[in-house]
């Protein structure tokens, strides 16, 4: 699938966002897979308080809320019955946090942290609300809503979407390369980092990161029925009904 180019309008929307595809808990059997087939199983941590007050947390280790606990619950129960036999996660709290309540229902499977994993560092707008952003630099937030791809992030640690990207990408690679066949992997990361490594399996570039929705606590799964140096398959993308209702009513607050 390749979504080709979509273009920003004069108020900065873009026409299109992928919220949830092929979202088929409701009848049952929504993990099932090929036989050997290499599976990743994609997780966004569950919801912090700065996720709810639309504070940009980047690399600020801020760990989930009573909310993102019990997201991450309901997370560990859909897939409690889902074979997994890695783990791997970024060194912040919130995803270790979200990765060891899914790994309650899997003992023994090891949990490895990955650096490639860890979240946009956002430099000076770590800690900012987006009222404050938008009152210190109002033309950079412009862009960032509308060219995310132009902006690189102020200050000491700042990065861009494509620095992002490259990381994020390469450390997916890693841990797909690393499964044997019928082996699944569990990888539990931030917003930015699945926007990119979804963005590069749909054919999309670093300006559409806004194309793609990763709700807190929802499950993104990729499957590898040619192998892993084949064709990958986004079986699902942001499953998010097991967090109650149909559609993706998580946070909508800053990365």
């Amino acid at each position: 699938l390749n979504l080709g180019d979509p273009q920003v309008d004069a108020a900065g929307c873009r026409p299109l966002q992928l919220e949830s595809i092929n979202s088929t808990l409701h009848l049952g059997g929504a993990m099932a897979r090929p036989v050997g087939c290499q599976r990743v199983l994609l997780l966004r941590h569950g919801e912090t308080d700065w996720n709810r007050d639309g504070r940009f947390q980047g690399q600020i280790d801020i760990p989930l809320n009573g909310r993102g606990r019990g997201q991450s619950t309901a997370t560990a129960e859909l897939l409690r019955e889902t074979r997994i036999d890695r783990a791997y996660t970024s060194a912040l709290a919130r995803p270790r946090q979200t990765a060891e309540a899914v790994l309650k229902h899997h003992p023994g499977v090891p949990l490895a942290t990955v650096r490639g994993l860890i979240e946009i560092g956002h430099g000076d707008w770590e800690g900012c609300l987006e009222s404050d952003i938008a009152a210190s630099w109002p033309e950079l937030l412009a862009r960032w809503r509308s060219q995310p791809h132009t902006v690189a992030m102020p200050g000491e640690g700042g990065e861009t979407v494509q620095q992002v990207w490259d990381r994020s990408v390469k450390a997916l690679g890693s841990i797909a390369a690393g499964l044997a066949p019928g082996e699944a992997a569990l990888v539990v990361a931030h917003d930015a980092v699945n926007k990119t490594i979804l963005c590069d399996l749909l054919g999309l570039t670093a300006a559409d990161i806004w194309v793609v929705k990763q709700g807190n606590g929802g499950v993104t799964v990729i499957d590898y029925p040619e192998g892993v140096e084949g064709q990958p398959v986004i079986r699902c993308l942001n499953l998010t009904a097991h967090q109650g209702g149909v559609l993706d009513g998580t946070a909508a607050g800053a990365l």
